[in-house]
């Protein structure tokens, strides 16, 4: 009956303990990559912990971006005084991204390529791969505006985009002038920038009168803070 004390405490140590390092274990957000996806040339631009090869368009300050739960987290209108997108330190010319994505209650973002940072703002050079809250969002809201669209110039030829707060798979094809959006696994739209439709589109549309737009062959991936929620993860490249 000595041994019985020592024992009950013991005991006691071990269920107060194991806890904590269950709580270490779920809390590992390190992004990662199958070996097949690593063989097939993909590499990570999040690494699901920090900003490593991100900062904010021109250097702008900002504290509207958290690293959260292996996320990037854009916060909330009322959350951040100082806000600013976040573009990738390299440049790209042709590549296939994939990023997860959800969207806040009547959130809009995006997410645009081919950046350049010569002007004030990335959507003059960059085309958008457009994220929305398609049936809360408040303000207009026409088909070239909704989820997978690119932003203002062709409308997605399928709805695939999951409820408002549920995770999405994006893919955005890049390689010479033809552009591909894929969504939750299905094709969206595709178009070719520079050709006669693209033309006849950019002239009925807000960018009419922007020669930047759409210009460029190579530049930044650029994440778009619109003053509302968005969360991006296992955002992953590979170049054509």
């Amino acid at each position: 009956m000595k041994f019985l004390f020592p024992l009950t405490l013991l005991l006691i140590w071990s269920c107060q303990t194991k806890p904590k390092e269950d709580a270490v274990q779920e809390s590992s957000t390190a992004a990662t990559l199958t070996p097949d996806q690593v063989a097939e040339g993909w590499k990570l631009l999040f690494d699901g912990q920090s900003l490593i090869g991100w900062r904010t368009y021109q250097n702008q300050p900002n504290n509207s971006w958290r690293v959260e739960n292996g996320t990037l987290h854009c916060l909330s209108f009322d959350s951040a005084e100082q806000r600013a997108d976040l573009v990738t330190i390299d440049q790209y010319e042709n590549f296939e991204l994939q990023f997860d994505w959800k969207i806040g209650y009547q959130g809009n973002s995006g997410v645009m390529f081919r950046v350049s940072e010569e002007f004030d703002q990335p959507y003059l050079t960059g085309p958008e791969y457009q994220l929305l809250d398609d049936v809360g969002y408040p303000g207009e809201s026409k088909d070239v505006n909704k989820t997978g669209a690119n932003f203002d110039m062709q409308a997605p030829e399928s709805k695939a985009a999951k409820a408002q707060g549920e995770w999405n798979t994006s893919r955005l094809l890049v390689n010479g002038n033809h552009v591909e959006h894929w969504l939750n696994g299905v094709k969206v739209l595709s178009y070719d920038i520079g050709s006669e439709e693209w033309q006849q589109q950019k002239a009925n549309c807000k960018w009419k009168d922007v020669d930047s737009y759409g210009s460029n062959t190579v530049g930044h991936i650029d994440l778009q803070d619109h003053s509302m929620e968005a969360w991006f993860r296992n955002i992953m490249l590979r170049t054509l």
